[in-house]
Protein backbone atom coordinates (compact mmCIF):
# COMPACT_ATOMS: atom_id res chain seq x y z
CA UNK A 1 0.00 0.00 0.00
CA UNK A 2 1.41 3.53 -1.20
CA UNK A 3 0.99 6.32 1.08
CA UNK A 4 0.25 9.74 -0.37
CA UNK A 5 1.87 12.88 0.43
CA UNK A 6 -0.04 15.61 1.55
CA UNK A 7 1.58 19.44 2.93
CA UNK A 8 -1.43 21.24 3.69
CA UNK A 9 -4.59 20.96 5.18
CA UNK A 10 -6.34 21.81 2.52
CA UNK A 11 -5.22 18.82 0.28
CA UNK A 12 -6.50 16.62 3.14
CA UNK A 13 -9.60 18.19 3.25
CA UNK A 14 -10.29 17.78 -0.45
CA UNK A 15 -9.94 13.70 0.41
CA UNK A 16 -13.45 12.25 -0.56
CA UNK A 17 -14.45 10.54 3.22
CA UNK A 18 -16.47 7.48 2.95
CA UNK A 19 -15.50 5.47 6.74
CA UNK A 20 -14.38 6.51 9.64
CA UNK A 21 -10.71 8.85 9.78
CA UNK A 22 -8.42 7.12 12.01
CA UNK A 23 -5.35 9.92 12.79
CA UNK A 24 -1.82 8.59 14.23
CA UNK A 25 0.22 11.61 15.25
CA UNK A 26 4.04 10.70 14.88
CA UNK A 27 7.30 14.15 14.86
CA UNK A 28 8.82 11.19 12.22
CA UNK A 29 11.40 9.29 12.16
CA UNK A 30 8.90 5.96 12.36
CA UNK A 31 10.00 2.57 13.72
CA UNK A 32 8.01 -0.83 14.40
CA UNK A 33 6.27 1.55 17.68
CA UNK A 34 4.50 3.84 14.63
CA UNK A 35 3.90 1.02 12.56
CA UNK A 36 1.97 -0.92 15.85
CA UNK A 37 -0.03 2.22 16.25
CA UNK A 38 -0.94 3.05 12.36
CA UNK A 39 -1.43 -1.21 11.98
CA UNK A 40 -4.42 -0.76 14.97
CA UNK A 41 -5.50 2.33 13.50
CA UNK A 42 -6.56 0.61 9.74
CA UNK A 43 -8.21 -2.02 12.05
CA UNK A 44 -10.11 0.57 13.54
CA UNK A 45 -11.13 2.65 10.37
CA UNK A 46 -11.93 -0.62 8.75
CA UNK A 47 -12.08 -0.77 4.86
CA UNK A 48 -14.00 2.12 4.10
CA UNK A 49 -11.94 4.36 6.55
CA UNK A 50 -9.07 5.97 6.52
CA UNK A 51 -5.69 6.38 8.39
CA UNK A 52 -3.84 9.80 8.54
CA UNK A 53 -0.35 9.39 9.78
CA UNK A 54 1.06 13.48 10.67
CA UNK A 55 4.42 13.91 10.75
CA UNK A 56 5.51 17.07 12.15
CA UNK A 57 8.17 17.89 14.48
CA UNK A 58 6.86 20.42 16.66
CA UNK A 59 8.89 23.29 18.02
CA UNK A 60 6.96 24.50 21.00
CA UNK A 61 7.80 20.91 22.43
CA UNK A 62 11.47 21.76 22.74
CA UNK A 63 12.80 23.74 25.43
CA UNK A 64 16.30 25.78 25.67
CA UNK A 65 19.02 23.01 25.00
CA UNK A 66 17.16 20.02 23.99
CA UNK A 67 17.10 18.35 20.65
CA UNK A 68 14.99 20.23 18.44
CA UNK A 69 17.86 20.67 15.51
CA UNK A 70 19.06 17.58 15.81
CA UNK A 71 15.74 15.30 15.87
CA UNK A 72 15.55 12.53 13.27
CA UNK A 73 14.00 13.50 9.95
CA UNK A 74 13.26 10.84 7.75
CA UNK A 75 10.18 11.73 5.65
CA UNK A 76 10.84 9.52 2.83
CA UNK A 77 11.44 6.48 4.71
CA UNK A 78 8.03 7.35 7.18
CA UNK A 79 6.36 7.85 3.95
CA UNK A 80 7.66 4.11 3.20
CA UNK A 81 6.89 2.53 6.63
CA UNK A 82 3.60 4.69 6.76
CA UNK A 83 1.91 2.69 3.67
CA UNK A 84 3.31 -0.59 4.41
CA UNK A 85 1.26 -0.34 7.88
CA UNK A 86 -1.72 0.58 6.19
CA UNK A 87 -2.03 4.32 6.07
CA UNK A 88 -3.52 6.20 3.25
CA UNK A 89 -2.11 9.21 3.69
CA UNK A 90 0.96 11.03 5.41
CA UNK A 91 0.27 15.08 6.40
CA UNK A 92 3.68 16.28 6.83
CA UNK A 93 2.94 20.02 6.96
CA UNK A 94 5.22 22.99 7.00
CA UNK A 95 5.93 25.04 10.71
CA UNK A 96 4.20 27.60 8.33
CA UNK A 97 1.09 25.83 7.74
CA UNK A 98 1.11 24.77 11.16
CA UNK A 99 1.31 28.14 12.48
CA UNK A 100 1.15 30.95 10.10
CA UNK A 101 2.29 34.50 11.37
CA UNK A 102 4.62 32.34 14.23
CA UNK A 103 4.46 30.63 17.18
CA UNK A 104 0.91 31.42 18.61
CA UNK A 105 -0.41 33.94 21.18
CA UNK A 106 -2.84 31.49 22.18
CA UNK A 107 -2.34 28.06 23.72
CA UNK A 108 -3.48 25.21 25.30
CA UNK A 109 -2.09 25.09 29.18
CA UNK A 110 -1.53 21.86 30.58
CA UNK A 111 -2.59 23.05 34.07
CA UNK A 112 -1.21 21.23 36.83
CA UNK A 113 -0.87 17.71 35.64
CA UNK A 114 1.57 19.18 33.04
CA UNK A 115 3.83 20.32 35.95
CA UNK A 116 4.55 17.33 36.70
CA UNK A 117 7.45 14.64 36.25
CA UNK A 118 7.79 15.62 32.44
CA UNK A 119 6.66 18.86 32.77
CA UNK A 120 8.73 19.52 35.92
CA UNK A 121 12.07 18.00 33.77
CA UNK A 122 10.91 20.05 30.75
CA UNK A 123 8.95 23.08 31.27
CA UNK A 124 6.10 24.48 28.55
CA UNK A 125 6.91 20.74 27.27
CA UNK A 126 3.52 19.65 27.54
CA UNK A 127 1.86 23.54 26.57
CA UNK A 128 3.32 23.39 23.38
CA UNK A 129 2.47 19.45 23.02
CA UNK A 130 -1.28 20.48 23.99
CA UNK A 131 -1.14 23.15 21.30
CA UNK A 132 -0.23 21.07 18.51
CA UNK A 133 -2.44 17.98 19.22
CA UNK A 134 -5.48 20.71 19.40
CA UNK A 135 -4.31 22.29 16.07
CA UNK A 136 -3.60 18.67 14.60
CA UNK A 137 -6.79 17.95 15.58
CA UNK A 138 -8.63 20.50 14.32
CA UNK A 139 -6.85 20.00 11.06
CA UNK A 140 -7.22 16.34 10.16
CA UNK A 141 -10.76 16.04 11.80
CA UNK A 142 -10.29 12.62 12.54
CA UNK A 143 -13.14 10.15 14.14
CA UNK A 144 -10.56 8.82 16.59
CA UNK A 145 -7.13 9.29 17.08
CA UNK A 146 -4.42 6.73 18.70
CA UNK A 147 -1.42 7.96 20.90
CA UNK A 148 1.21 5.12 22.65
CA UNK A 149 0.97 4.51 25.83
CA UNK A 150 5.05 4.83 26.13
CA UNK A 151 4.29 8.43 26.90
CA UNK A 152 1.89 7.83 29.55
CA UNK A 153 1.56 11.32 31.11
CA UNK A 154 1.26 12.61 27.29
CA UNK A 155 -1.50 10.74 26.91
CA UNK A 156 -3.22 11.37 29.96
CA UNK A 157 -3.17 14.76 29.31
CA UNK A 158 -4.74 14.56 25.48
CA UNK A 159 -7.50 12.26 26.92
CA UNK A 160 -8.12 15.44 29.52
CA UNK A 161 -7.66 17.82 26.95
CA UNK A 162 -10.29 16.71 24.82
CA UNK A 163 -12.59 15.50 27.79
CA UNK A 164 -12.26 19.14 29.72
CA UNK A 165 -12.56 21.00 26.34
CA UNK A 166 -15.71 19.19 24.22
CA UNK A 167 -13.62 17.52 21.64
CA UNK A 168 -15.50 15.27 19.30
CA UNK A 169 -13.12 12.80 19.08
CA UNK A 170 -12.20 9.57 20.59
CA UNK A 171 -8.81 8.84 21.80
CA UNK A 172 -7.35 5.44 21.90
CA UNK A 173 -4.18 4.50 23.79
CA UNK A 174 -1.91 1.27 21.92
CA UNK A 175 0.54 -0.56 24.65
CA UNK A 176 4.12 0.25 24.34
CA UNK A 177 6.24 -1.71 21.76
CA UNK A 178 9.72 -3.14 22.63
CA UNK A 179 12.88 -4.96 21.48
CA UNK A 180 13.50 -8.05 21.60
CA UNK A 181 15.75 -7.33 24.89
CA UNK A 182 12.76 -5.38 26.86
CA UNK A 183 14.04 -1.61 25.88
CA UNK A 184 11.52 0.45 24.39
CA UNK A 185 10.76 1.57 21.14
CA UNK A 186 11.95 5.27 20.46
CA UNK A 187 13.18 7.07 17.52
CA UNK A 188 16.03 8.77 20.22
CA UNK A 189 17.49 5.08 20.63
CA UNK A 190 19.24 5.82 17.61
CA UNK A 191 21.54 8.26 19.52
CA UNK A 192 22.76 5.42 21.69
CA UNK A 193 26.08 4.13 21.25
CA UNK A 194 26.69 0.12 21.60
CA UNK A 195 27.89 0.97 25.72
CA UNK A 196 25.08 3.50 26.37
CA UNK A 197 22.59 1.05 25.46
CA UNK A 198 23.79 -1.28 27.22
CA UNK A 199 23.23 1.12 30.82
CA UNK A 200 19.84 1.96 29.06
CA UNK A 201 18.23 -1.35 29.67
CA UNK A 202 18.33 -0.78 32.77
CA UNK A 203 15.29 1.47 32.49
CA UNK A 204 13.18 -1.20 31.71
CA UNK A 205 14.70 -3.62 33.75
CA UNK A 206 13.90 -1.68 36.83
CA UNK A 207 10.15 -1.38 35.68
CA UNK A 208 10.13 -5.42 34.82
CA UNK A 209 11.64 -5.88 38.80
CA UNK A 210 8.84 -3.52 40.22
CA UNK A 211 6.05 -5.51 38.35
CA UNK A 212 7.54 -8.75 39.25
CA UNK A 213 7.96 -7.83 43.03
CA UNK A 214 4.41 -6.87 42.67
CA UNK A 215 3.10 -10.42 40.94
CA UNK A 216 5.22 -12.19 43.73
CA UNK A 217 3.58 -10.10 46.25
CA UNK A 218 -0.04 -10.48 44.80
CA UNK A 219 0.34 -14.50 44.81
CA UNK A 220 1.75 -15.22 47.84
CA UNK A 221 -1.46 -13.20 49.58
CA UNK A 222 -3.96 -14.99 47.30
CA UNK A 223 -1.93 -17.74 48.41
CA UNK A 224 -2.16 -17.09 51.89
CA UNK A 225 -5.63 -16.00 51.86
CA UNK A 226 -6.62 -19.56 50.60
CA UNK A 227 -5.97 -21.01 54.52
CA UNK A 228 -8.32 -19.83 57.45
CA UNK A 229 -6.93 -17.62 59.67
CA UNK A 230 -8.47 -20.12 62.61
CA UNK A 231 -7.28 -22.76 65.08
CA UNK A 232 -7.52 -24.75 62.75
CA UNK A 233 -5.30 -22.99 60.55
CA UNK A 234 -2.40 -25.41 61.80
CA UNK A 235 -4.19 -28.69 61.33
CA UNK A 236 -4.91 -27.94 57.57
CA UNK A 237 -1.87 -26.42 56.32
CA UNK A 238 -0.14 -29.79 58.09
CA UNK A 239 -2.94 -31.98 56.40
CA UNK A 240 -1.60 -31.07 52.60
CA UNK A 241 1.92 -30.29 54.02
CA UNK A 242 2.95 -27.21 53.56
CA UNK A 243 2.78 -25.99 57.06
CA UNK A 244 6.53 -24.15 56.91
CA UNK A 245 5.93 -22.50 52.86
CA UNK A 246 2.29 -21.45 53.54
CA UNK A 247 3.17 -20.17 56.99
CA UNK A 248 6.25 -18.33 55.06
CA UNK A 249 3.84 -17.07 52.43
CA UNK A 250 1.42 -15.79 55.08
CA UNK A 251 4.07 -13.61 56.17
CA UNK A 252 5.42 -12.64 53.77
CA UNK A 253 2.53 -11.22 52.60
CA UNK A 254 1.11 -9.59 55.45
CA UNK A 255 4.53 -7.32 55.73
CA UNK A 256 6.84 -5.63 52.81
CA UNK A 257 4.74 -5.51 50.01
CA UNK A 258 2.98 -2.48 47.88
CA UNK A 259 4.03 0.39 46.61
CA UNK A 260 6.80 0.95 48.84
CA UNK A 261 8.12 -2.73 47.63
CA UNK A 262 7.46 -1.93 44.10
CA UNK A 263 9.78 1.83 44.55
CA UNK A 264 12.43 -0.32 46.11
CA UNK A 265 12.49 -3.52 43.65
CA UNK A 266 12.98 -1.03 40.90
CA UNK A 267 15.35 1.46 42.58
CA UNK A 268 17.56 -1.15 42.86
CA UNK A 269 18.25 -2.08 39.16
CA UNK A 270 18.61 1.98 38.75
CA UNK A 271 21.19 2.40 41.51
CA UNK A 272 23.25 -0.64 40.35
CA UNK A 273 23.10 1.57 36.48
CA UNK A 274 24.08 4.68 37.94
CA UNK A 275 27.58 2.85 38.55
CA UNK A 276 28.08 1.64 35.35
CA UNK A 277 30.00 3.09 32.88
CA UNK A 278 28.81 4.98 30.59
CA UNK A 279 26.36 5.64 34.09
CA UNK A 280 22.58 5.81 33.93
CA UNK A 281 21.76 9.44 35.12
CA UNK A 282 18.15 9.13 36.96
CA UNK A 283 15.71 11.99 36.56
CA UNK A 284 13.03 10.30 38.18
CA UNK A 285 11.40 7.15 38.86
CA UNK A 286 7.62 7.85 40.35
CA UNK A 287 4.37 5.58 40.95
CA UNK A 288 1.45 7.65 39.74
CA UNK A 289 -2.39 8.05 39.74
CA UNK A 290 -2.98 8.41 36.04
CA UNK A 291 -5.42 10.10 36.59
CA UNK A 292 -3.54 13.32 37.55
CA UNK A 293 0.18 11.85 38.10
CA UNK A 294 0.58 12.04 41.62
CA UNK A 295 2.17 9.61 43.78
CA UNK A 296 0.43 7.19 45.29
CA UNK A 297 0.23 6.01 49.12
CA UNK A 298 0.94 2.66 50.33
CA UNK A 299 -2.72 2.03 51.16
CA UNK A 300 -3.77 2.69 47.08
CA UNK A 301 -5.83 0.75 45.24
CA UNK A 302 -6.75 0.85 41.40
CA UNK A 303 -4.39 1.28 38.39
CA UNK A 304 -1.26 2.81 38.41
CA UNK A 305 1.77 3.88 36.39
CA UNK A 306 5.27 2.88 37.55
CA UNK A 307 7.30 5.59 35.46
CA UNK A 308 11.11 6.37 34.76
CA UNK A 309 13.06 8.92 33.04
CA UNK A 310 16.86 8.81 33.01
CA UNK A 311 19.65 9.98 30.73
CA UNK A 312 22.50 8.03 29.18
CA UNK A 313 25.38 9.95 27.59
CA UNK A 314 23.59 13.09 26.14
CA UNK A 315 19.95 10.85 25.39
CA UNK A 316 17.35 10.91 27.51
CA UNK A 317 14.71 8.20 27.73
CA UNK A 318 11.39 7.61 29.21
CA UNK A 319 9.38 4.52 29.96
CA UNK A 320 6.64 2.98 32.09
CA UNK A 321 4.74 0.07 32.66
CA UNK A 322 0.93 0.08 34.24
CA UNK A 323 0.25 -2.08 37.76
CA UNK A 324 -3.26 -2.57 39.51
CA UNK A 325 -3.06 -2.66 43.08
CA UNK A 326 -5.80 -3.71 45.37
CA UNK A 327 -6.33 -7.41 43.58
CA UNK A 328 -4.51 -10.81 44.56
CA UNK A 329 -4.03 -10.69 40.20
CA UNK A 330 -1.22 -10.44 38.95
CA UNK A 331 -0.27 -7.19 37.94
CA UNK A 332 -1.38 -5.87 34.20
Amino acid sequence: MTATLLRTAAELHARARTGRRAVVMTMGALHEGHATLIRTARGIAGPDGEVVVTVFVNPLQFGAGEDLDRYPRTLDADIELAGQAGADAVFAPSVDEVYPGGEPQVRVTAGPMGERLEGAARPGHFDGMLTVVAKLLHLTRPDVALYGQKDAQQLALIRRMVRDLNFGVEIVGVPTVREEDGLALSSRNRYLSPAERRTALALSQALFAGRDRHAAQQALRARASEVPATRARAEALSAIGESRAAADAHAVATTAGGPAAVRAAARLVLDEAARLTPPLDLDYLALVDPSDFTEIGDDFTGEAVLAVAARVGATRLIDNLPLTFGTFGAAS
